[in-house]
């Protein structure tokens, strides 16, 4: 089950999804603007397998390939954020700038608000030019904290402490 945000979507949101939908060219099929509701309404970052089945209570007979072709299609036109992971691919709804934070104990993603606008960086390498940037946290949240409050940060598959990688040499 996806979770929802806060702060429910009402009647003038489901009008606004229409319109988002129509300004970018694209009809408002029952399946679509039903995919885009869901993904706008959780702020769980839902995979494409989590968003059909909730769709699919909804639309019973929505295939999970319209679900997966629509999110891309929302995600190309810029309707929600498409997030790569190494689990697969998430969906935002939000789409006001923000960053991720990353539980690496349960996978939850949440959003973290910025608190001024970041630059750019500068290219890296010449030639290149920077179009866009992503701020990306990993750590434990506070309800994997409270279950095992002993475990150190560096435990985390990914993570290798200094004393570790010194012997390992």
């Amino acid at each position: 089950m996806i979770p929802k945000k806060r702060a429910g979507a009402g009647p003038a949101e489901g009008a606004h999804l229409g319109e988002s939908l129509r300004a970018c060219g694209l009809r408002l099929t029952r399946p679509r603007r039903a995919i885009l509701e869901v993904v706008r309404a959780t702020d769980a970052h839902p995979s494409a397998a989590l968003v059909y089945e909730a769709v699919r209570r909804r639309l019973p007979r929505v295939s999970l390939g319209t679900v997966y072709r629509n999110l891309r299609r929302l995600a190309a036109e810029g309707l929600v954020q498409e997030r790569g992971e190494p689990a697969g691919l998430r969906f935002d709804g939000n789409l006001a700038p923000h960053d991720h934070f990353t539980c690496v104990a349960c996978g939850r993603v949440l959003d973290v608000p910025r608190r001024r606008p970041t630059p750019a960086p500068e290219a890296p390498v010449p030639g290149l030019e920077i179009l866009s940037h992503r701020v990306e946290f990993y750590g434990r949240c506070g309800a994997c904290r409270r279950r095992n409050p002993s475990q150190e940060a560096s435990s985390w598959p990914g993570s290798r402490s200094r004393t570790r990688r010194a012997s390992t040499t």
